[in-house]
C-alpha cells in the first residue's frame, strides 16, 4: 500500500525517524527552556553538555565496563556536577548583566569543550552498542519498529512531561518560579535562592547529558555531535517560545515529524525546513507559538 505515492513502509519509517529526532529536540530544548525560563541565560554550552554526557557513557563502558543503564544515572550526575562548577564560578557573575554576556560565555565554553574532546579523541565517531535488553525490533504489522527507537521516544516523553509537571504543577516549581521573579521575597522566607539557582542550572545540564546517553547508541559519539544539533535546538526553542517549557516539548516533537516528512517529499529541503518555519513564526508571532506576548 502506498501513501501519497510512496511505499507505506518507507513513509512510516521516515515518520518514526522524525519522531526519534523530535524526541532529542524536545529533551535538549527542554533543558534550554528550563535554564532560560528560570535563570534568563541563553545557554549555548547546552550542546557541549549533551556531547559530554554521551562521552561519559562511552568512557564508562570502554574503560570501566559500566553498562548503559548505569550510564543513564551516572552521566546526568557527572554533567550536573560540572554544571554546578560552571554556575558557581562563572555564570553567577553575569546575572545582573545583559543576557548577551551569558550567551558569549557559554559559547566560549562550548568551543573549549569541543576542542578538548577533539584533541583527546579526534573527530572520528565512537560506536556505542545498543543494550542487549533493547536489541531487535517489533513487527507492528504496518512496519517494523526497532526496540531501541521505541525506548528513546517513550523515555523522552516521560522525562519531558515529568519535568513540565514538576515545574508547572508542584509547590517546588512554584518556588523556583518565584525565586527567579522576586528573589529577595523568597529569600525572606528562608529559602537559599543562590543554591536553588545553582541546582536549576545543574538540572538543565543533567537533562542535556541524559539526552546524550539516549543518543549514543543511535548516532556515533563524536565531539561534533553537540555543535551539529544545538543550532536546530535553538530554533526549536525560538519557535516554541523562549522559556516556554511545554512549548519546547511540543515544538521539538512536531518539528522532528515535519523534518521526517520533508525527507520523504522533498529531501533537499530537510536541512532547512526548521529554519524556514522559524522565520515564518518570528514574522507572524515574534514571541513564539507558546510564548507570552509582552
Amino acid at each position: 500500500m502506498d501513501i501519497f505515492g510512496i511505499p507505506h513502509q518507507a513513509f512510516l519509517g521516515q515518520l518514526m525517524l522524525g519522531l526519534v529526532n523530535g524526541s532529542f529536540y524536545a529533551m535538549l530544548s527542554l533543558g534550554l527552556a528550563v535554564i532560560f525560563g528560570l535563570l534568563g541565560i541563553v545557554n549555548f554550552a547546552h550542546g557541549a553538555l549533551y556531547m559530554i554526557g554521551a562521552y561519559v557513557a562511552w568512557l564508562g563502558l570502554e574503560y570501566f565496563g559500566l553498562n548503559y543503564w548505569f550510564a543513564l544515572l551516572l552521566a546526568p550526575l557527572v554533567v550536573g556536577a560540572l554544571g554546578v562548577v560552571i554556575e558557581r564560578t562563572l555564570l553567577k557573575q553575569l546575572y545582573k548583566l545583559d543576557p548577551l554576556y551569558g550567551l558569549l560565555l557559554t559559547f566560549g565554553l562550548a568551543l573549549i569543550a569541543e576542542g578538548v574532546f577533539r584533541e583527546q579523541f579526534g573527530v572520528s565517531g565512537q560506536q556505542y552498542p545498543v543494550p542487549e535488553l533493547l536489541q531487535g525490533a517489533t513487527n507492528l504489522g504496518f512496519m517494523v519498529l526497532p526496540n531501541y527507537r521505541a525506548w528513546v521516544i517513550g523515555a523522552s516523553l516521560v522525562v519531558c512531561l515529568g519535568t513540565w509537571f514538576l515545574i508547572e504543577k508542584t509547590p517546588l516549581g512554584a518556588t523556583l518560579r518565584a525565586g527567579t521573579e522576586n528573589p529577595a521575597l523568597v529569600q525572606a522566607f528562608g529559602i537559599n535562592v543562590p543554591v536553588m539557582v545553582m541546582l536549576t542550572y545543574a538540572a538543565g545540564a543533567g537533562l542535556a547529558a541524559l539526552a546524550g546517553v539516549l543518543a549514543a547508541p543511535v548516532i556515533q559519539v563524536t565531539p561534533l555531535m553537540g555543535s551539529n544539533l544545538i543550532i536546530v535546538v535553538f530554533a526549536v526553542v525560538v519557535i516554541g517560545g523562549m522559556g516556554s517549557i511545554l512549548g519546547s516539548i511540543l515544538t521539538g516533537l512536531m518539528l522532528g515529524l515535519v523534518e521526517g516528512l520533508t525527507k520523504v517529499f522533498y529531501p533537499e529541503a530537510s536541512s532547512i525546513v526548521v529554519f524556514v518555519i522559524m522565520a515564518i513564526v518570528l514574522v507572524l508571532r515574534p514571541a513564539g507559538l507558546f510564548g507570552k506576548e509582552k
